[in-house]
C-alpha cells in the first residue's frame, strides 16, 4: 500500500483535494438559503449531502487506485452491458427531475447511470481498443465499438438528457483520436463526423426543431437574456450576468451573494460558477480556470507516460471527461452556448457526478502508479 501512494502523481492528487475542499465551502454558502428558505431543510443539508457524497468517492477512489488495469480487461463488457440495461430501465422505472427520465430512486438518494456510463465508456474503449492493436488495419475492428456507443447516446437522449448524450458522445471521439490508426480511416471517419453534424443542423433548421421539447427549444434562445428577463429562457442567465457583475475583480465576499437568496436557481449546481465569482471576484474565477488547466495538464502528461494503449485511452478520456463538462458548464452560464444543465467538475453540487469524477480521478491515478512502478523497475 505504501508503494501505491508513494507512485501517485502527487500535484495532481494535491489540486484536486484542495478544488474539492474550496468545492464544498462554496457548496455551503450557495445551497444554505434555498435549502432554507425553499425546502425549509438545515443549511447546512447539501452540504452534508455533498460531503457524505465524497466519502463514498473517496472509498470507490481507493479501490480503483489499487485495483490493476489490466483486469477491467475481464469486466468491459459486464459493465458496458449493465449500463445499457440500466439506461433501458429507466424507460420503466426511470424517476423523473428537470423534465428529463435519468434517475432511479431509492429511498431519500437518486442514481444516475448515464454519469456512470460516461466512465463506462473510457475503459469499455480502452480495453477493446488495447486487445485489437493488431488490427486496427481493418475497418469493422475500427467502428465496431462506436456502435454500442451510438446506442448508448440514444438511450441518453431520449430521456432527454442531451447535454449528456453530448457529452458522452464526445468523450469516445476524443478516445478515438488517441486510437493509433492509419490515416486513411482516419479520414473516412473525420467525413462521416463532419456529415452527421451537417445533418443533425439542417435537420434543426428545416424542422425548425419540432421534434425538440419547447424548453429544449427555450434554450437555443440565449442571447440577449436579460432582454427576456420575466421568461423562462432568460430569467436564470441574465440572473447568472448579474452575479458576474456583482462579483466585480474582487468580489462581495465569502456568504455575501445577494444572487443566491432565491434569485438564480440551481446555483449550487451547474451555476455554482457565478455564485463564486461573485463572492471572491474575477480574480478568484481566472485563478480558478488555471487550476483547471494544469489539472488537464497533469492527465494528458500522465497519458503520454503510459506504458500501453490501454492506459493512455483511459487517461485521454478522463481528460475529455473533464474537459467536455468545464468547457460546456462555464460556456452555458456565461451566455455563449445553450445551456445544458452541466454541472462544473470538483464545486458543483451531485451525488452521481462526484463518485464518478472520484472514480475518474482514481482511474487516472492508477495509471500514474502503473507506469511510475515499471519506470522504477528498469531502474
Amino acid at each position: 500500500m505504501k508503494k501505491i501512494f508513494s507512485n501517485l502523481d502527487r500535484p495532481l492528487l494535491i489540486i484536486t483535494i484542495i478544488f474539492f475542499i474550496f468545492g464544498l465551502i462554496m457548496i455551503l454558502s450557495a445551497s444554505s438559503m434555498e435549502s432554507f428558505m425553499r425546502y425549509n431543510y438545515s443549511p447546512y443539508h447539501y452540504f452534508f449531502r455533498q460531503l457524505i457524497f465524497l466519502i463514498i468517492g473517496l472509498f470507490a477512489f481507493l479501490f480503483i487506485i489499487i485495483f490493476p488495469i489490466k483486469n477491467y480487461k475481464k469486466l468491459d463488457k459486464f459493465l458496458l452491458f449493465i449500463t445499457i440495461c440500466s439506461l433501458v430501465g429507466l424507460l420503466v422505472y426511470g424517476y423523473t427531475a428537470n423534465n428529463a427520465v435519468s434517475w432511479y430512486k431509492i429511498g431519500p438518494l437518486t442514481i444516475q447511470p448515464s454519469e456512470f456510463a460516461k466512465i463506462v465508456v473510457i475503459i469499455y474503449l480502452a480495453v477493446y481498443y488495447e486487445k485489437n492493436k493488431k488490427n486496427l488495419d481493418n475497418q469493422w475492428t475500427i467502428i465496431k465499438p462506436i456502435l454500442f456507443i451510438i446506442i448508448i447516446v440514444v438511450l441518453v437522449a431520449i430521456q432527454p438528457d442531451m447535454g449528456t448524450a453530448a457529452i458522452i458522445m464526445l468523450i469516445a471521439l476524443i478516445v478515438f483520436y488517441g486510437v493509433p490508426i492509419d490515416k486513411k480511416y482516419r479520414n473516412i471517419f473525420n467525413k462521416i463526423f463532419l456529415g452527421g453534424i451537417f445533418i443533425v443542423a439542417l435537420v434543426l433548421i428545416t424542422t425548425g426543431g419540432k421534434f425538440l421539447q419547447s424548453y429544449q427549444l427555450e434554450r437555443f434562445n440565449f442571447i440577449d437574456p436579460c432582454e427576456r428577463y420575466q421568461e423562462d429562457s432568460g430569467y436564470q442567465l441574465c440572473n447568472s450576468f448579474i452575479a458576474f457583475k456583482n462579483g466585480g475583480l474582487k468580489g462581495q465576499g465569502l456568504g455575501s451573494s445577494t444572487q443566491k437568496y432565491l434569485y438564480l436557481p440551481e446555483s449550487y449546481t451547474d451555476f455554482i460558477f457565478p455564485i463564486i465569482v461573485e463572492e471572491w471576484g474575477l480574480i478568484v474565477g481566472i485563478i480558478i480556470l488555471i487550476a483547471y488547466i494544469f489539472v488537464l495538464f497533469r492527465i494528458i502528461k500522465i497519458a503520454r507516460k503510459s506504458t500501453n494503449l490501454r492506459n493512455a485511452l483511459i487517461s485521454y478520456g478522463v481528460f475529455a471527461y473533464l474537459l467536455t463538462h468545464i468547457m460546456i458548464n462555464l460556456m452555458g452560464v456565461m451566455g455563449i452556448i445553450p445551456l445544458t444543465g452541466v454541472p462544473l467538475p470538483f464545486l458543483s453540487y451531485g451525488g452521481s457526478y462526484a463518485i464518478c469524477l472520484m472514480i475518474a480521478l482514481g482511474l487516472v491515478q492508477r495509471v500514474a502508479i502503473e507506469t511510475n512502478h515499471q519506470k522504477n523497475r528498469q531502474i
